[in-house]
């Protein structure tokens, strides 16, 4: 089973949740920065991939994190992706942006469910405080939403248990 682990970053905090998710993830490759990857179609050889993307440009309609994923999404819809499974983590800050937490989240998300593949890793909306998310669908985030700017006490706890939930949901981990 191979799954890999790929991130954007602005302020470096997205990078620093991948390498540490890599080490509670003993089976997934090391993080890759997607600013180094020149060809997404390289996800088409992985069985599993875990994305993280920070939400920069709140309030934005789209591209909204600012970072290298935002060119690639098309890229990312066009590819076949069906019977990979696909995780993502974002980052935001609940207490100053609390009407866009983590926005971008959702925007990766459709992207790759357009490209067909299995999207794993929801995380129920409770124990989080902020008014809205484009991220939420029905009473769960679409991934692994953090705050390392007002709720980085909970940082810790959240990922251990989304990694023994991407265990159990992706395997080979």
């Amino acid at each position: 089973m191979s799954v890999g682990i790929y991130f954007a970053t602005t302020t470096g905090k997205t990078e620093d949740i991948a390498e540490r998710l890599h080490g509670m993830l003993s089976g997934a490759d090391a993080p890759k920065d997607l600013a180094d990857i020149s060809d997404v179609s390289e996800f088409t050889s992985l069985d599993g991939i875990i994305c993280g993307i920070p939400t920069w440009n709140t309030g934005a309609d789209s591209e909204r994190s600012g970072t290298a994923w935002d060119s690639m999404l098309e890229d990312i819809g066009a590819l076949n992706l069906s019977g990979k499974k696909v995780a993502i983590f974002g980052l935001g800050d609940s207490s100053t942006y609390t009407e866009n937490f983590c926005d971008a989240m959702e925007e990766l998300h459709s992207y790759f469910k357009k490209a067909g593949a299995t999207m794993v890793g929801y995380v129920s909306k409770d124990n989080y405080t902020f008014e809205e998310s484009k991220s939420c669908i029905g009473n769960s985030f679409c991934g692994l939403p953090l705050d390392e700017d007002s709720e980085s006490d909970m940082t810790d706890e959240r990922l251990s248990n989304w990694s023994s939930q991407l265990k159990n949901e992706i395997g080979g981990l």
